[in-house]
């Protein structure tokens, strides 16, 4: 079970970003064919022209950012791993 699964009822919002790091991951219908085929059940936005991937000075494939109910980032995981510390980072936003 996903985060997005196990704590969306706790109030957990998930936003996808697609920032396409190859031209051919621009077309919308590639995206959505891709997130079906991948069981994506949260939404995910298309960043082509990588505004929000400057606004949150993203600089890595894959960037995770948990943002608190102010809007404030309050973690950020760059690349793959680091799992259980995401996870315990969620409980304790939730718990907030």
């Amino acid at each position: 079970m996903g985060w997005y699964e196990k704590y969306g009822p706790q109030g957990f919002v998930v936003v996808g970003i697609h920032s396409p790091e190859f031209a051919w991951e621009h077309a919308l219908d590639k995206v959505q064919s891709a997130c079906k085929r991948l069981g994506v059940g949260f939404p995910v936005a298309l960043d082509n022209d990588f505004a929000t991937w400057k606004r949150y000075g993203t600089r890595y494939w894959p960037t995770l950012h948990l943002i608190d109910k102010g809007g404030v980032i309050r973690h950020t995981r760059y690349g793959e791993g680091g799992y259980e510390e995401m996870e315990a980072m969620i409980q304790r936003l939730l718990s907030e």
